[in-house]
Order: C-alpha cells, then sequence, then structure tokens
C-alpha cells in the first residue's frame, strides 16, 4: 500500500512510537516494590475501594434487633467434612450442631451467631485473621470461605420454609461483611480523600493516552489514504 500523505503517516508512525515506548515504560517494575504500572495502579484503586467498602459497624448495629430470635434450619453438603467445618463454625458461634453424614441440623440465637460472624470478619478486614486461625485451628480464609457457604446455604433454606425477614439478615451479614472481608484481606484500606491527586492524574492519563492512541491511528490512516466516507443516495426524478 502506498503513502499518500507523508506528513500524515510520519506524524502518525512518531505518536505510535511514543505511545509504545511509553507502554514499554508503563509496564516496567519501576513504580515501588517492583510493580508495573498496571499492578501499581490495580493496588491503589484496590486499596481505595476497600477503604470505602467498611459497612460492618451499620450492619453490627442493624443485627442487634436480630439478638433473642431463634432459627432452626437443615443444610446438606456433598462432604462430611465441610458439614462437621460448619458444625464446628456453629458451635464456636453459641448455636447447637447435629451431624448426620453431610446433613447439618442447626439451631441457635440468630443475632447472636450473626454477632459471631460480623466479629471474624471484622478481624479479617482489619487484616488480622490470625485471630481466626487461633479460634479455628485453620486457615483464616478458608474459615471465612467456610462462614460464607454455611450462610448462604442457611439462607436458602430459610427462605424455603418463608422465613424472608430472617433471611434477608443472613444475606446481608454475607455481602456485606464476609465476601468484603474475604475478597479484602490483606489489602491495607486507604481513604479517597487521602489519594485524590495521584487517583485524578491515572484517571487523566488513561483518558489522554486513549486519545493519543486514537489521534495515532487517525494520522496513519490518513497517511495510507484510508478515509471514511459517507455515502448519499441521490434520488432521480423522472
Amino acid at each position: 500500500m502506498l503513502i499518500r500523505d507523508k506528513r500524515h503517516f510520519g506524524t502518525g508512525i512518531i505518536m505510535s512510537l511514543a505511545f509504545f515506548g511509553l507502554f514499554g515504560l508503563i509496564m516496567s517494575p519501576i513504580f515501588g516494590s517492583g510493580m508495573n504500572g498496571l499492578e501499581f495502579s490495580d493496588d491503589m484503586f484496590n486499596k481505595l475501594s476497600k477503604g470505602s467498602a467498611y459497612f460492618i459497624p451499620k450492619v453490627a448495629k442493624e443485627n442487634e434487633k436480630y439478638v433473642g430470635r431463634q432459627i432452626s434450619a437443615t443444610v446438606n453438603y456433598d462432604k462430611p467434612e465441610d458439614a462437621k467445618k460448619a458444625a464446628n463454625l456453629v458451635s464456636v458461634a453459641g448455636g447447637t450442631a447435629e451431624l448426620k453424614g453431610g446433613e447439618l441440623k442447626l439451631s441457635g440465637d440468630l443475632g447472636k451467631m450473626l454477632s459471631v460472624v460480623i466479629r471474624d470478619g471484622d478481624f479479617m478486614y482489619k487484616n488480622d485473621g490470625a485471630k481466626l486461625k487461633e479460634t479455628y485451628g485453620y486457615d483464616e480464609k478458608q474459615a471465612m470461605k467456610d462462614w460464607w457457604a454455611l450462610l448462604g446455604k442457611v439462607d436458602k433454606a430459610l427462605q424455603l420454609s418463608k422465613d424472608f425477614d430472617n433471611a434477608k439478615m443472613i444475606n446481608e451479614v454475607s455481602k456485606k461483611v464476609v465476601e468484603p472481608s474475604y475478597n479484602f484481606y490483606g489489602i491495607q484500606a486507604q481513604s479517597v480523600t487521602d489519594r485524590i491527586g495521584m487517583m485524578s492524574a491515572l484517571l487523566i492519563f488513561y483518558v489522554c493516552y486513549t486519545i493519543w492512541w486514537g489521534y495515532a491511528l487517525f494520522h496513519l490512516f490518513e497517511g495510507l489514504g484510508l478515509t471514511v466516507h459517507k455515502k448519499v443516495k441521490v434520488k432521480k426524478e423522472l
């Protein structure tokens, strides 16, 4: 394909070289702790996300009205060993658990049991998983995952028995306490106001960098004579 416009084509080449040169710099491990630019920005936004996802005090306050509510449910596990771990969680939380293979029958004070889940979630959210490991005797992330699985099964069981209000609270704890504390474990939370300058700079850079590549392609295609024209239909009059 022949070059139709050397000036536009040359501009496109220069802009493309600058784009990929900067991309190579972004992918270099020079942004602290051996991270590249993508890892650095991902780490920062994860910290900011964690800082804005701390709903535990609000959920703990809401859970207070569920203290004294008795629930009972039967849940099933594919593996008996998983049911055994779930039974241990219930016992630690002050509930009663009966095991029969993979079947687990549990009962107890919903608010008191959920308060233990919320406490564990707070430990995990603050990266203090050692307290869970000490309480349950195995990996803290696995313990929190086991809580998540158990809450999901109890939620479904209560919904089937039309105990929707208690099921809703269990789902609230699962979504706003267990999941964030598990997903953000090990990440240091930061406030958006503390990193507003860096966050704004990254967003502005992303927009400008994307536009830069668009103009580079525009000049390259213009130099090669590749343009887009709108086809207009002309109606012939008889």
